[in-house]
């Protein structure tokens, strides 16, 4: 199957002012709300969260599916959408703390309808997918042709001691204030926390704002051979106040209830069953005969007009013998079926043979997803995801014509979640104006729900774009510098000769609010007289002078930053070879033609001789290497607006190599991203 590509016409772009998420701007400081309940949970290092520092976005990639025409949108009211971010969804990549802190911070404090979190269940485990080079065997000559590139971890679920309470608290205090009032929150954990987590929730948003615990069964069978078999999840249900958004929703009546409840059928075959017309409440005014039946004791159900229309519809059955009552008919496809209830059984989980499948750990399901979604919120509504993973809230919402945030800390899944609304977004682009198929389903005159936006928006949030996973990382510090991990302390991640080590999340600079963290730690050590060694990947400058004027005076627990890539003694082990791209770029009359010619990527290399121990790995088409090619043909510099992408259908598909599009005005830069198999990116750009 050839690889799939989709390619939007080019339209100019004039930049008429600086984007606001440029970091040009400084941080500000944003305040939360305390907590609404009593405390029930109490943990070591538990804290307040009174205030956060809140950083600028900085917009890195845009896609529009509409290719600038007019498309059928549900009207969504973007009247109260911040102005300077486009309408459309959002893609953060970065802490989510940052990225709560950055969206109250920029106008959406109380504007979120509905909240879908799947954080990590404190699993004590590292979520990995196994990652192989694209194409068909024979594509890279190993001995035994085996050319996997090994695991490559997602995100690691391993926490010393009570930081995951922490971790979600903050993160619940800050998710409560982009609510909206008649807004609902979901908490998606296993049995492992789903107590802990529930006493939380309860205390940031008050025990009355708990409404549900939801069971999931996700399998039918495991083998816990030492214990019950663990086959469902937890999904946590709460609000913001009372006044919450609330469509009911229903499942189809089982067979067996059909059988037994609408056991009649009409001539045209539509089953039915009689329901009582008699009132169960005495009502005198209701007292009057019917066709020759006289009034019930307590009366009629229906007054005469109603009972009326009724018999002119054919709806009342009237049995031969006088004395007996006239019954209802209620006709089976008029039935809503069973209102949902708190077991779930009837979603399966995304296996491996799945369609929606997307190789990331723990997806969760998009049917999962649109059930919560459709309960709570309407077409048109905002729907946020703070640990977005694989896209599928984002899915799910889109599909739905609901809008939607969502962002993540890994890369991949980032990845991952912008492919997926790529597809799908073409998709409703290219349906927008056509009958949907919800208008052909027989008996159903409701309208489907049409996309609320067909373009969004990639943003990053006090983020280091580095090319390695955290906790590899970190792994690779602590081996260098000679660090004893611990498991045993709630904060510090181990000690190096007599001073303590933190080592701060690689994912953005060394900031003055990670010093202040260390800082109030050890207040609360009064006792603790060692210095700590704090290593990082960058600084930030106001951070320089924070650890100056913090050290000055202080003969104990001075602080010691290692920069991992700059320090003179230290330094210098983060070490990374980027990818190599050889591409073209040309036109032929109105037409630009792209061209990559070869792409060396030294990490998937490195990987493959590795795996391979004695055997030299030797890829002889380059595209085994490629996930997805996009391109921008009139790139401004800043942000990468996507025109045209390929994304190979199946694993064993290749990526084109050659692209045709329309021309950009003359001097214009071509920007082609190439994204390998193990998710790094390069951005290289072309005259023509």
């Amino acid at each position: 199957m050839k690889a799939r590509c989709s390619q939007a016409p080019v339209h100019p772009r004039t930049r008429t002012r600086p984007d606001m998420t440029e970091n040009t701007q400084k941080p500000k400081d944003v305040t939360i709300t305390k907590a609404k309940g009593r405390p029930m949970l109490t943990w070591v290092g538990k804290k307040p969260l009174a205030r956060v520092r809140a950083y600028p976005a900085q917009a890195i990639e845009r896609f529009d599916a509409t290719s600038g025409q007019p498309a059928a949108l549900h009207a969504a009211d973007w009247s109260d959408w911040p102005q300077d971010l486009p309408q459309g969804g959002l893609l953060y990549h970065g802490d989510n703390k940052d990225v709560l802190a950055h969206l109250l911070a920029n106008g959406f404090r109380g504007k979120v309808k509905l909240i879908y979190i799947d954080p990590p269940f404190d699993s004590g485990a590292d979520y990995v997918r196994k990652v192989q080079l694209r194409g068909a065997k024979g594509t890279v000559k190993i001995d035994g042709e085996d050319y996997t590139l090994g695991e490559q971890v997602q995100y690691s679920d391993i926490w010393a001691n009570d930081n995951y309470l922490q971790f979600m608290y903050e993160r619940l205090l800050m998710l409560r204030e982009l609510l909206s009032e008649d807004g609902s929150l979901y908490l998606h954990c296993d049995w492992n926390k789903a107590h802990h987590l529930r006493c939380v929730m309860e205390e940031v948003f008050g025990q009355d704002g708990f409404r549900n615990e939801i069971i999931w069964q996700r399998v039918a069978a495991r083998s816990d051979s030492t214990t019950y078999n663990h086959i469902h999840d937890v999904v946590l249900f709460c609000t913001k106040s009372a006044d919450f958004t609330w469509n009911q929703q229903y499942h189809a009546y089982s067979d067996k209830y059909v059988e037994d409840k609408y056991a009649l059928a009409d001539t045209d075959g539509r089953k039915y069953q009689l329901d009582n017309l008699t009132s169960p409440n005495p009502r005198p005014n209701m007292t009057y005969e019917w066709m020759g039946h006289p009034p019930p004791e307590k009366g009629w159900r229906y007054s005469k007009d109603a009972m009326q229309q009724l018999h002119d519809a054919g709806r009342i059955w009237y049995p031969k013998d006088k004395s007996k009552r006239p019954r209802l008919i209620r006709y089976l496809d008029e039935g809503k079926g069973v209102p949902l209830r708190s077991i779930w059984t009837d979603i399966n989980p995304v296996n491996s043979q799945a369609d929606e499948r997307s190789e990331y750990p723990t997806q969760k399901p998009v049917t999962l997803l649109e059930r919560l979604i459709e309960t709570s919120t309407n077409p048109g509504d905002l729907v946020l995801d703070g640990f977005i993973g694989s896209g599928t809230t984002a899915v799910a919402a889109q599909r739905l014509g609901r809008r939607w945030i969502g962002c993540d800390i890994n890369k991949g899944a980032i990845q991952t979640t912008a492919k997926r609304i790529q597809e799908l977004m073409r998709a409703q682009a290219a349906t927008a104006t056509a009958p949907q198929q919800g208008d052909l389903v027989e008996g159903d005159d409701t309208t489907p729900p049409r996309p609320s936006q067909l373009g969004f928006a990639t943003y990053r949030v006090n983020d280091y774009d580095l090319h390695i996973q955290h906790n590899e990382a970190v792994e690779l510090a602590c081996q260098h510098l000679g660090v004893a991990r611990t498991r045993t302390d709630a904060f510090f991640d181990g000690t190096q000769g007599g001073r303590l080590v933190k080592i701060v999340p690689f994912n953005h600079p060394l900031t003055p609010l990670d010093l202040e963290a260390v800082r109030d730690e050890l207040k609360t050590r009064p006792s603790e007289e060692r210095d700590v060694m704090v290593v990082c990947l960058g600084w930030q400058l106001d951070a320089r002078a924070w650890v100056d004027a913090y050290n000055r005076n202080r003969p104990v627990n001075k602080l010691h930053v290692v920069e991992l890539r700059t320090d003179r003694k230290l330094g210098g082990i983060i070490k990374h070879e980027p990818l190599a791209v050889q591409a073209s770029a040309r036109r032929e009359g109105d037409q630009l033609v792209v061209e990559v010619q070869d792409v060396v990527s030294p990490t998937i290399m490195q990987r493959l001789n590795l795996e391979q121990g004695v055997f030299r790995a030797q890829i002889t088409d380059w595209r085994a290497v490629v996930d997805c090619i996009l391109i921008d043909p009139a790139y401004n510099g800043q942000v990468f607006h996507v025109a045209l992408v390929d994304v190979p259908e199946r694993k064993q598909d290749l990526v084109a190599g050659r692209y045709e599009l329309p021309a950009p005005p003359a001097g214009s830069t071509v920007a082609v991203k190439i994204i390998d198999m193990l998710g790094e990116e390069l951005v290289v750009t072309l005259s023509v």
